[in-house]
């Protein structure tokens, strides 16, 4: 049996937009959740969407599992299977690492929309938000977050 429930219908009344820095270490999953949720705060959003854009080709954004981190460990692991460092690739400009995180990238993808309800993201249980780092070098990603939607009065 298939039913949908809590059918809301409201017009758009606003578009906000910020950018957002993430800092990572290195190859891994870094959670942005928290800072997402802030931007929604911040913006005084109700209902509508999250929109987020990853500016860059080597790394990418994903929803994933935040309980266990053992695993965002596995996930590296096999994305290293899926595209290894040292396997023949042409484009080395920046190193052995650089074409296996386009790879990664293109698979993964840099773009999310995420269900805003009621000012808050309408996530799974245990799902997170993570910029999902493909190079071994640390880098600062830059995150366009822009929300669609409807906002409560300030």
């Amino acid at each position: 049996m298939i039913s949908l429930s809590d059918i809301r219908i409201a017009r758009v009344d606003t578009i906000a937009s910020a950018v957002l820095s993430a800092e990572t270490s290195g190859e891994g999953f870094f959670e942005i959740t928290r800072e997402a949720s802030r931007f929604l705060e911040e913006v005084h959003a109700c209902d509508g969407a999250l929109l987020l854009f990853l500016r860059h080709t080597s790394a990418s954004l994903v929803i994933e599992e935040n309980a266990d981190p053992d695993v965002r460990t596995d996930l590296v692991t096999a994305l290293k299977r899926i595209a290894p460092a040292k396997a023949g690739w042409v484009h080395e400009v920046e190193g052995p690492d650089d074409m296996p995180a386009h790879i990664k990238s293109m698979l993964n993808g840099v773009c999310l929309h995420v269900p805003v309800s009621r000012g808050r993201l309408d996530l799974g249980t245990w799902q997170g938000i993570y910029v999902a780092e493909h190079r071994s070098a640390a880098h600062r990603r830059q995150v366009v977050l822009q929300f669609v939607g409807t906002c409560q009065q300030a």
